[in-house]
């Protein structure tokens, strides 16, 4: 279990971390969510030692990380799949990492079969792809069998059957008690892979919860109803507190009732209907409803992209990425 209590990180002038609070259970997968400077990096190095928290706390088995007696057992962490010698064999590297803890090879090589790396163990890791770099790193996080499990944008470079395998690996940990606490920026991989979830916005909690709640609070039901009676009901849904989308004819889209509101007007007012069927906001519609305050960078459209008066003749960088 990892647990915060007014956790906060400040560098000068800039609060990255704000007083949060959170806990992360053992036997879920919780997905771990926040657009680019949220705070989610910050937060996880606060969790293994990497940044000392400015004011608050955080624990891991109820003890701070750097107080565990041996924390490659009890702690596995990717935080940053390039922090490797690139000099170095994935096995010489695990090896190395073994010895600080007095692991042995058989274990050594049973993360590197479990990684799919068998073919490259010996290879020097500069030559590595992305994709094997981030292979490496999950090797390296669950090298001491550790009962808690910490992966930022673990599947980033994978190719699918990569992103499969941890989708897999994460439940797995997590069926066996252990906790397991991830980031990632793919909506849908978070969507079917996590239990629950912690968004973070501006370096505060703006929601956390089960998947489902988190997604039923954010966004709206929408009701699919299809019916030769559609003109009429549309017209007798109207008000302040529906709207309603003709898709096609016959087909209505309702925002506002539910279902039940829904086929109970039509059963008084004797309307046929051949469908009825909530559909569920998403997990991405849900993170931009969450997140809408909290984007430091957004994307422009056509029209930011043509130029004013003011534009003619720039060459410079015209976006506050290109001044980082």
């Amino acid at each position: 279990m990892i647990e915060a209590h007014g956790l906060t990180k400040r560098y000068g002038s800039k609060t990255a971390v704000d007083g949060i609070d959170f806990t992360v259970r053992p036997g879920r997968v919780t997905g771990f969510l926040g657009p680019n400077g949220a705070g989610k990096s910050t937060t996880m190095r606060m969790i293994v030692g990497l940044d000392h928290p400015t004011a608050g706390t955080v624990t891991v088995q109820g003890r701070p990380y750097a107080k565990l007696r041996s924390p490659l057992t009890e702690v596995g962490a990717l935080l940053e799949a390039k922090a490797v010698h690139p000099g170095r064999s994935a096995r010489q590297h695990l090896r190395a990492l073994a010895a600080t803890h007095g692991i042995g090879d058989k274990r050594v090589d049973q993360v590197i079969e479990l990684a799919g790396l068998g073919a490259v163990a010996s290879k020097r890791v500069k030559g590595f792809s992305l994709g094997m770099g981030q292979r490496l790193g999950i090797a390296a996080a669950l090298l001491g069998d550790p009962h808690t499990l910490i992966l930022d944008e673990p599947v980033n470079g994978l190719d699918p059957e990569g992103v499969a395998w941890v989708r897999g690996l994460a439940k797995h940990l997590a069926s066996e008690g252990r906790t397991v606490f991830l980031s990632s920026h793919l909506m849908s991989e978070v969507a079917v892979t996590a239990d629950d979830l912690l968004v973070i916005g501006r370096g505060r909690i703006v929601a956390q919860g089960p998947v489902d709640e988190v997604v039923a609070r954010a966004t709206s039901t929408t009701v699919r109803v299809r019916s030769p009676h559609a003109t009429e009901l549309a017209a007798a849904l109207s008000g302040p507190h529906a709207t309603v989308d003709a898709i096609e004819p016959g087909l209505l889209e309702v925002h506002g009732p539910t279902a039940a509101e829904i086929g109970e007007l039509a059963a008084a007012s004797r309307y046929v209907l051949h469908e009825l069927t909530p559909v569920s906001g998403s997990l991405e519609q849900a993170y931009m409803s969450l997140t809408a305050d909290a984007v430091e960078y957004r994307s422009g459209t056509d029209e930011d992209a043509a130029p004013g008066p003011t534009d003619a003749g720039t060459t410079g960088p015209t976006s506050p990425e290109a001044h980082r």
